[in-house]
């Protein structure tokens, strides 16, 4: 095992602090990972906090992660020393299942393990995520970083991208298609860079005026005030595709009322209950409310490589580790276009 410098909360009332964690030994079947970059995911601050329940800890947070091969086992094919790489939400599934069978390993029925916080079945305990100086993943697990794109601004695509990605492509949105996107976050420009670069019309749909200058500037070629009761009534059963990235409780009722008859709202960003909808919305009109999550190995892949074909990035803010705790706080208020990135240099000088 290898002893090396990370970066990780005790529990969930405390800041993260530098420790030591262990990285297990490369295997035939491994990828040794020296991680340059790494997203910081609201989904992190879930995790440290404790919000979702569940914790376990230290927890070392980080899965949006991108570095150069160190190490390759001698059974790997498809990846060699010196390359540039990814890791995302997970790093390990069954791979017997019928999803797993399905290239959807997000929903494998024995459980995904998660790129922190998931059972870890080599070395026992709990994964640790990116916030450190390298990890080790199974080759399966491990992504191609296209060459052309800015390697720190690839990061978020590894969860932000994906997220909004799959949906995408899921409900086959397509050149021409009108897509909303509501709320514009980390999860909210991805969506709209990406839906762009397919070719939909995009509509940013927010509460916040203030949004609208950036928004068009990231690709939508219009934004929608919902607070705007006459603009709404103007959208009404008018779009293919809703994409909701809202990430807290809210009232979807006014948005069900601009899809069109049989399309769907799909749910990214609130993993909890949400106010009560009415079931004359959906039935007048066949509409469908459903939810995605992430992507699997595959689907990521191709995410990527759509990426560096439209040159997709993330809009990113670069921070020291040591500066993790304040970003966490801007990140709670909202004080960041559109996502925090950490240079890992900072933990191995430090």
């Amino acid at each position: 095992m290898s002893n090396i410098k990370a970066y990780g909360a005790k529990d969930k009332d405390a800041d993260l602090k530098q420790i030591d964690i262990e990285r297990r030994e490369v295997k035939d079947k491994d990828v040794k990972i020296q991680i340059t970059y790494c997203g910081v995911c609201h989904s992190d601050i879930h995790t440290v906090r404790n919000d979702w329940g569940g914790g376990k800890y230290p927890v070392v947070p980080g899965h949006e992660i991108v570095g150069k091969v160190m190490e390759v086992g001698s059974k790997v094919s498809n990846f060699k020393e010196g390359d540039l790489v990814g890791v995302g939400c997970m790093v390990d599934s069954c791979r017997e299942c019928d999803p797993c069978k399905k290239d959807l390993e997000q929903f494998c029925e024995n459980g995904m393990v998660g790129t922190y916080n998931g059972k870890d079945k080599h070395l026992g305990g709990h994964t640790f995520g990116g916030y450190s100086e390298m990890i080790v993943v199974e080759e399966h697990f491990v992504l191609s970083i296209p060459e052309n794109l800015d390697a720190k601004a690839v990061a978020p695509l590894l969860c932000a991208g994906i997220t909004t990605y799959s949906p995408l492509r899921h409900w086959n949105v397509k050149e021409g298609d009108k897509v909303g996107v509501i709320g514009l976050g980390g999860l909210g420009h991805m969506g709209i860079k990406l839906a762009h670069a397919m070719g939909a019309k995009v509509v940013m749909i927010t509460t916040s005026p203030d949004k609208a200058e950036d928004a068009k500037r990231l690709g939508a070629d219009e934004v929608l005030i919902s607070k705007d009761q006459e603009e709404m009534k103007k959208h009404k059963n008018s779009f293919d595709l809703l994409l909701n990235t809202v990430p807290v409780s809210h009232d979807i009722n006014p948005y069900l009322a601009l899809l069109k008859i049989d399309s769907t709202m799909v749910m990214v960003g609130a993993i909890e209950p949400l106010e009560p909808m009415h079931g004359g919305s959906l039935i007048m009109g066949r509409k469908r409310v459903a939810g995605s999550l992430i992507g699997g190995i595959k689907e990521t892949q191709e995410m990527l490589d759509f990426c560096g074909k439209h040159n997709v990035v993330s809009d990113v803010e670069m921070i020291d580790i040591q500066n993790i705790n304040t970003a966490y706080e801007r990140v709670v208020n909202s004080d960041v276009k559109y996502r925090f990135v950490i240079d890992m240099e900072s933990l191995r000088t430090a």
